[in-house]
């Protein structure tokens, strides 16, 4: 397996990890708790990480890391999760899925990288073959869940290109950058869920398991992955994995919960993963593949250290 084969199937357990939230909320956790749950999510992940780590941002990192913490998290978890509270679930789905796009607008705005026909129209079909999956005949629309949901689409996007755009510090790794983003996220998610939602619910040993799985295994592992792969791939085929999570969550639903797959349902996970694939595949331009080329021998000269070190504290401090 190529080096690059090798980094898009570890970033891509990320979205398969995050297709496993809806299961985990609605069986393990206490119901009607979307900020707390976001905040379970965000700050104990962070805080570990920057225990692991041990290094704080530094100069500039100080407001780059507040701002990629809100827009990766602290603003896209109570956006994402009052578009699910205000639409069926499978209309929200479908308008977080236009993320692929807003990353090809953003992409051209902040990286210089120019869309192309074959990038415009391989995010439709990601998108198209979500619907597929996920939508249900008659489902409402709500106008202000349909605003909540663009903009977490956009919030996300923009998190993505601007941590492509801002790279990370000399001599800081990646588990460093993830823990900064985390914890910044955390601390400003953390007002809003005490204003909105009030003091935490009681928690039985169900709901500890449930928060301890969100905060450990589908956050901080998989937001590290996330994050690291958008360093090392491009921002549209990162964002082309994204519909990996509606399909693992429409998997688990049959698997674990009797959710019913029709033929619709099996087409439009075909053309989503097609799409995902044919997003890590399909050929670029000559400038931005030298660019990338450039990219990654400057990448590993220059953090094969830091690479060594994320590697040994994720394996050995565990």
């Amino acid at each position: 397996m190529s080096r690059k084969a090798a980094t898009i199937a570890l970033t891509a357990l990320a979205p398969i990890s995050w297709g496993s939230t809806y299961f985990v909320t609605t069986e393990f956790l206490p119901p009607d708790r979307p900020l707390f749950t976001g905040l379970m999510r965000a700050l104990p992940a962070g805080l570990l990480l920057l225990s692991l780590t041990r290094k704080l941002p530094q100069g500039a990192w100080w407001w780059k890391s507040l701002v990629l913490g809100v827009l990766n998290i602290g603003a896209f978890f109570p956006l994402l999760f009052l578009a699910a509270y205000r639409l069926p679930g499978g209309v929200a789905a479908v308008v977080g899925s236009v993320g692929p796009l807003f990353v090809v607008g953003l992409a051209a705005l902040f990286l210089g990288d120019k869309p192309t026909v074959k990038g415009l129209l391989t995010a439709i079909a990601a998108a198209f073959g979500v619907s597929l999956v996920v939508l249900k005949a008659g489902a409402a629309l709500d106008a202000v869940g349909v605003i909540a949901g663009l903009l977490s689409a956009l919030s996300m996007s923009a998190g993505t290109v601007f941590t492509k755009r801002w790279g990370r510090p000399e001599g800081v790794g990646a588990l460093a950058l993830t823990g900064w983003q985390l914890t910044a996220g955390g601390l400003f998610l953390l007002p809003i869920a005490f204003l909105v939602e009030g003091a935490p619910p009681a928690l039985n040993g169900t709901n500890l398991a449930g928060y301890a799985y969100l905060a450990f295994g589908n956050t901080a592992i998989s937001y590290f992955l996330w994050f690291r792969g958008i360093e090392r791939l491009s921002a549209s085929s990162v964002t082309l994995l994204g519909p990996l999570s509606p399909i693992t969550a429409a998997v688990i639903g049959w698997a674990a919960l009797g959710q019913a797959l029709g033929p619709v349902q099996l087409l439009g996970m075909a053309i989503a993963f097609g799409a995902t694939l044919f997003g890590q595949l399909a050929p670029r331009g000559k400038k931005a593949a030298a660019r990338d080329a450039a990219e990654s021998f400057s990448s590993t000269e220059k953090n094969g250290q830091e690479v060594s070190m994320d590697l040994e504290v994720s394996g050995v401090r565990r």
